[in-house]
């Protein structure tokens, strides 16, 4: 047996914080839940936090991760009977700092002043999205709120699972490229040097590929400060032409025509696209207005721009799939699948499907890049790297021609 710590809330709303001797965490969620009580926060007794709702707050509001806690937070308390307002102060009472109690408190203070929680989530500083707060208004006028916020929840967390799969993937080829290169800018900046006084004494010259090679160290080592200007230099000037509308749509274009990054990008796009009209349809949110708010969170220009089209097409009486279809660019199978759940009056349900059949299919695609991408990456590496080895052999063979 061990000593776990928990917070609850009683049944009739008071916060409930203690220990209790048990085997497992999910012993300690169990009792907490036979006694009546709703579970928020358990962990080994010295040991960090386990939980489904610590919140931590960033300087200027929640961050994303923060969001879905307080989303999987207060759908818990309205789902087990709580008011709005004793599920905030609640959350506000189990703030893990003074920031997140300020961000809390607030949309508490909003809420009991007469506010409705759509207007009290919209009024912190961005950290909630307009999707988020749309379908918490279009859960406030359905009566659903607590199945709204555990939608979201889902929402986000699905997203957030999209996005940790990817980073995860590109764990290793990064590594990969950040050692392989940390190994050649030692070998060009203090090894290969080394040879040059020698050849000076002696009288003779280098082999050609040692020459090259130490151009390059040379380059590395006396004007490393310059190469980080360019650099910097390169990324402000990039992030210049992204933030020209024009520019942003043209470099979207010539990326969406790549062979496989266009693939993997309107595959991403389309599973973010259909999981967010998917979401908002399911809440109440008519399809027009779904549109307008899921074309604010598809990334490529290009494809955002064939959503709004496709959005004033609807206005008129035409169908989702076949606006969508007409540039061509939204894969054939996602369309036919959205075509289906019109036909049959399921747009929403059909619509998740779609976003988990992308989310997968983001992920399978990801690893068969990567798949191709580290061998690559590691056979260019090789041979710059034998390069240099056979400039320092040839080095030392000139060498010993030389004292010979």
């Amino acid at each position: 047996m061990a000593l776990f710590e928990y917070k609850a809330v009683s049944p009739n709303g008071e916060t409930l914080q203690g220990t209790m001797e048990a085997v497992s965490v999910e012993m300690v969620i169990s009792r907490l839940q036979e006694a009546g009580n709703i579970p928020l926060q358990a962990r080994p007794s010295g040991e960090g936090l386990f939980s489904l709702s610590r919140l931590r707050l960033g300087r200027q509001g929640l961050n994303g991760r923060e969001v879905l806690e307080f989303s999987q937070q207060i759908a818990t308390l309205l789902g087990a009977g709580l008011p709005l307002d004793r599920s905030l102060q609640v959350l506000t009472e189990l703030a893990a700092n003074e920031r997140v109690k300020r961000s809390v408190g607030d949309i508490r203070d909003r809420v009991r002043e007469g506010g409705s929680l759509s207007e009290a989530l919209e009024a912190q500083h961005g950290a909630f999205s307009r999707l988020y707060v749309n379908m918490v208004r279009a859960g406030e006028l359905g009566g659903s709120l607590d199945v709204t916020l555990s939608r979201l929840a889902d929402y986000l967390e699905r997203s957030k699972e999209l996005k940790d799969a990817i980073g995860s993937a590109l764990v290793y080829p990064i590594l990969l490229i950040i050692l392989a290169g940390g190994s050649l800018v030692l070998l060009l900046v203090y090894v290969i040097p080394q040879f040059t006084p020698i050849f000076e004494e002696l009288g003779g010259d280098m082999p050609l590929i040692t020459r090259i090679v130490l151009f390059f160290g040379g380059l590395l080592q006396n004007w490393w400060w310059a190469l980080a200007a360019l650099a910097v230099l390169a990324v402000v000037l990039f992030q210049r032409m992204l933030a020209d509308p024009e520019k942003k749509l043209r470099w979207d274009t010539r990326l969406l025509n790549l062979r496989w990054v266009g693939d993997l990008i309107a595959k991403l796009e389309t599973a973010r696209l259909s999981r967010t009209l998917g979401t908002l349809l399911v809440n109440g949110v008519p399809l027009l207005a779904a549109m307008g708010i899921g074309a604010r969170v598809v990334g490529n220009s290009l494809l955002r721009q064939e959503v709004e089209n496709a959005a004033r097409q609807v206005k008129t009486g035409g169908g989702l799939a076949r606006n969508l279809a007409k540039e061509g660019h939204f894969p054939r199978l996602a369309l036919q699948m959205i075509s289906v759940g019109e036909e049959t009056g399921q747009l929403d349900a059909m619509l998740i499907k779609v976003a988990d059949t992308y989310d997968r299919e983001v992920r399978n695609t990801v690893d068969r890049l990567l798949s191709v991408f580290t061998p690559v990456v590691t056979l260019l590496m090789a041979v710059m790297i034998g390069t240099i080895v056979m400039s320092v052999l040839l080095a030392i063979i000139s060498v010993n021609d030389l004292v010979g």
